[in-house]
């Protein structure tokens, strides 16, 4: 039995948005995922947040569909900032490198914070 994978965008400000995942996020979620970033990317928010607090499961397909989330903000002159990663996620995160280059943290408020403490420091 799977976990139902579902896509909430809480919070937009801006150029900011964020996207809460929760469930698997495999390679039935990923291409949804994928259409749902590259959608708020498109409409005015190229800094995405993802929120992977509800993620009970990520395979290849979810981190490819990051990889590409993260090149289409980039390009659009965004970024991709993850929080409240699961373990095995940070794990694979860290083997392949990608920890390197996407900023992480605890949780969304905390990643929000430092968004807010950024924009005043600017």
């Amino acid at each position: 039995m799977t976990d139902a994978f579902h896509i909430d965008v809480p919070h937009t400000d801006g150029a900011l948005a964020v996207i809460a995942l929760s469930g698997e996020f495999d390679i039935a979620a990923a291409p949804a995922v994928r259409a749902r970033a590259l959608e708020l990317i498109a409409n005015g928010h190229p800094d995405l947040l993802a929120d992977l607090s509800g993620v009970t499961f990520c395979d290849s397909s979810g981190l490819g569909a990051l990889v590409g989330i993260w090149r289409c903000a980039k390009d659009a002159g965004g970024s991709l900032t993850l929080a409240a990663i699961p373990d095995r996620l940070g794990r694979l995160l860290s083997v392949t490198g990608m920890d390197t280059f996407l900023p992480a943290y605890s949780s969304a408020d905390a990643a929000l914070a430092a968004r807010q403490g950024n924009r005043t420091t600017a």
